[in-house]
């Protein structure tokens, strides 16, 4: 069922953090920094899959990411749904189902046997397919699952995700130059404000989380 009501775009961001910090979801650690998967190192991670195992936290940030979709793409924008493998297959189904459409999933390569496909389910030529993953660091994935609905002969103009990093400004403009816009909930910058707000952890864990979301690439440059 399509969510009814859209509160403000602001208020989204701040209770969407709430609920991945509630969850145990966000991890800080600016003493042994975690290895992100391009190799580099990061005071921050961040662990979406979690929310899978909240109900109550897990419908609030669908019907809140349907609404983001709706408010930005429009009501009667798309014909279909798309979860990215792994983390958005779950997350696809539960906007499939407020925005009454199919939803398939997009493998990350070709399963190597039987037919081969990336697609598994229905998707026609000319369906506007909207991509729901869990979040984006520099976007580098969602466009090969872009490339693969395309593939098809359907269009893909749109994704969405529960958290974007929002650090990273070429983001938005790589996707951009791919023909897709990007919507999301939160990104660090709400994270770090609301864990502020909620004294989640200790002063100067959030100081040098800071100086991380200010200028990563140099933060971690200055640890390789």
């Amino acid at each position: 069922m399509i969510p009814s009501s859209f509160p403000p775009r602001d208020e989204i961001a701040r209770l969407s953090a709430r609920m991945l910090l509630e969850v145990g979801a966000v991890h800080f650690n600016a003493v042994t920094p975690f290895t992100l998967a391009s190799g580099l190192p990061s005071p921050t991670y961040i662990d979406c899959r979690k929310l899978i195992s909240f109900p109550r936290i897990r419908s609030v940030l669908m019907d809140f990411l349907t609404v983001t979709v709706l408010r930005g793409a429009g009501f009667e924008a798309f014909d279909s749904v798309a979860g990215g493998e792994t983390a958005g297959i779950p997350f696809a189904a539960l906007v499939a189902e407020r925005m009454a459409l199919p939803m398939t999933y997009v493998r990350k390569k070709p399963k190597g046997y039987g037919r081969n496909a990336r697609i598994e389910g229905v998707m026609a030529e000319g369906d506007r397919v909207l991509l729901i993953e869990d979040l984006t660091t520099d976007g580098g994935s969602k466009l090969s699952f872009v490339e693969a609905i395309r593939e098809t002969g359907a269009t893909c103009a749109h994704t969405a995700v529960i958290f974007s990093y929002g650090i990273f400004p070429e983001t938005t403009a790589r996707l951009a130059d791919h023909g897709v816009a990007l919507h999301h909930l939160c990104t660090w910058w709400d994270v770090l404000a609301e864990a502020r707000a909620g004294a989640a952890f200790d002063a100067a864990t959030l100081a040098e989380v800071e100086a991380f979301l200010n200028d990563p690439r140099a933060w971690q440059a200055a640890r390789t």
